[in-house]
């Protein structure tokens, strides 16, 4: 598809110019587009105009100190991992779970913010969502969805898992434990009914990739529903066996 299709695919859609636009994708379920990924970087890009702001994950593996200008991203894909890298694009400095963005919020989403919680209010999601911006699953779930993490925070769920990340301090490398809501991530889907019950979530084709935009503040208010009713609600269930879920559902407070 050439970009000028995807441009209009994403505006059909519903991506708002000059809007705020956080992407999860998988570029496999896109292609093929012209230019590669690239190109639907480019397409993004030209759907948000000039006064857009693109902002992607480039979350790291955290086992070495982190350079926001060279450490590559760990299971992004190839879209997130050559985005970070373009000219005029900034990156945050979270040593795991850094996020990259271009145009005129970029700075203000990848700003300094705490080790923890990693998708915590006071974060680029977290950013996203004052700003009224929208998320884009392109060819993923809801699953890979780290707007569902901030919605956890914020909702102060009672599970929390911590992982041990490499941080330079008074010039040495030295790991630190850093506890986040970690779990499978499939019961995250759970948004999804709901979500298209409601008309809050726009689906169709970008690319050759089902796609799927919602409110940021729509995931969240949705989700936070979801977690008063039942803290443990995306949680896979005991008899599932599923072992992320069970250490997460052990750490229960």
């Amino acid at each position: 598809m050439s970009i000028e299709q995807v441009v209009t695919q994403l505006r059909t859609l519903g991506v708002r110019r000059g809007g705020v636009l956080l992407v999860h994708t998988s570029f496999r379920a896109v292609r093929p587009v012209e230019g590669g990924p690239l190109g639907l970087i480019a397409a993004l890009r030209s759907a948000l105009g000039e006064e857009g702001t693109l902002v992607m994950p480039t979350m790291t593996d955290g086992e070495s100190v982190f350079d926001p200008a060279s450490t590559p991203t760990c299971d992004m894909g190839i879209t997130a991992e050559l985005f970070w890298r373009q000219p005029g694009v900034r990156r945050s400095t979270h040593p795991g779970g850094s996020f990259a963005a271009v145009g005129p919020q970029a700075e203000r989403i990848c700003a300094p913010q705490p080790l923890a919680p990693p998708h915590g209010p006071d974060s680029p999601v977290g950013r996203v969502h004052d700003l009224a911006g929208q998320v884009l699953l392109l060819g993923v779930s809801h699953g890979e969805d780290t707007t569902l993490h901030l919605a956890e925070a914020i909702a102060g769920v009672p599970y929390s898992i911590e992982h041990p990340c490499v941080v330079e301090v008074d010039g040495a490398a030295r790991t630190v434990m850093i506890p986040e809501t970690d779990h499978c991530c499939r019961g995250f889907n759970r948004v999804d009914a709901p979500l298209r019950a409601r008309g809050l979530q726009h689906e169709g084709l970008v690319g050759h990739a089902q796609a799927r935009l919602c409110d940021s503040r729509a995931i969240v208010s949705v989700a936070l529903e979801l977690l008063a009713a039942e803290p443990l609600v995306f949680l896979c269930a005991p008899e599932e066996h599923c072992e992320e879920c069970d250490l997460a559902r052990a750490s229960v407070r």
